[in-house]
């Protein structure tokens, strides 16, 4: 029984959802390095990941410090999008008015690179947090307006109407029916909002710090010490995947039904 048992046991250890990306990823750092040995390329212009590793290996508690700024003004925009893009959402999805007003707009202003706009949040708030976290922000506030404005459009109207019908009072048919349906769309759009949230962060950093992730990138940058920059860039995806996991992590918790139902398609595909 212990030898039939054990095969299965491998295969699910094989088959588990965290390995496949990092087996993925290993793939991918051998290919990068097979490509410098057999192409011969300059340190100058890609560096060896042995190279990327020693640098975070020596100063990885200066990347650490620096990576809190970004984290903090990541977190803030984040919270930020979610704490204003649901509620206008809610206002988009239950009035045409609202909706015709006011999302031509929010469409119009994806349009303007935030890159573009970042130097006159400098000239406005100055050097500190501030023009971070706006920068953060407005790449995180749309992901959510989308993702639950339709959700709340998906709401079967005959569940509403039921709902009314047994004499529920408009914010208990919000709380029982609309809310609980526009959740896996919220979710989604703020899994979405805030990796586009670090961008922000990363960007307002850019046109404007002393500290930071994207201060160590644009410095880097400047002396050509691309194996920092390329460390950076290492932080800056852990700091995206971890932030993911972690509201990933909340949804589990918010909406387990329909993230069981979800893992159970994905399982059998």
């Amino acid at each position: 029984m212990a030898e039939a048992k054990s095969p299965s046991g491998l295969s699910k250890v094989l088959n588990a959802a965290w390995l496949r990306p990092f087996l993925f990823l290993v793939v991918i750092v051998a290919a990068w390095d097979l490509s410098i040995r057999l192409f011969h390329i300059p340190a100058y212009q890609i560096p060896s990941p042995g190279d990327v590793v020693a640098v975070l290996w020596s100063d990885w508690p200066e990347l650490l410090r620096q990576s809190w700024p970004t984290t903090y003004a990541t977190l803030c925009g984040f919270l930020l999008s979610a704490l204003f893009g649901i509620p206008v959402a809610m206002l988009i999805a239950g009035s045409k008015t609202v909706e015709s007003y006011v999302y031509p707009l929010l469409v119009f202003s994806q349009s303007v690179p935030k890159i573009a706009i970042a130097p006159l949040f400098v000239v406005w708030f100055g050097f500190g947090i501030i023009p971070k976290v706006i920068s953060a922000f407005l790449l995180g506030f749309f992901p959510v307006v989308v993702s639950a404005v339709q959700g709340f459009k998906s709401v079967d109207p005959d569940m509403v109407d039921l709902a009314r019908a047994m004499q529920g009072s408009r914010s208990k048919v919000f709380c029982a029916v609309n809310l609980p349906h526009a959740m896996p769309a919220i979710f989604s759009g703020l899994k979405v909002s805030v990796t586009l949230a670090v961008v922000g962060a990363v960007v307002g950093e850019f046109v404007g710090s002393n500290s930071g992730i994207g201060y160590v990138m644009q410095r880097s940058i400047g002396t050509f010490d691309l194996p920092t920059m390329f460390a950076a860039l290492v932080i800056l995806a852990l700091l995206g995947v971890i932030l993911f996991w972690i509201v990933d992590r909340i949804e589990r918790l918010v909406i387990p039904w329909h993230v069981s139902q979800r893992d159970d398609i994905s399982f059998a595909s």
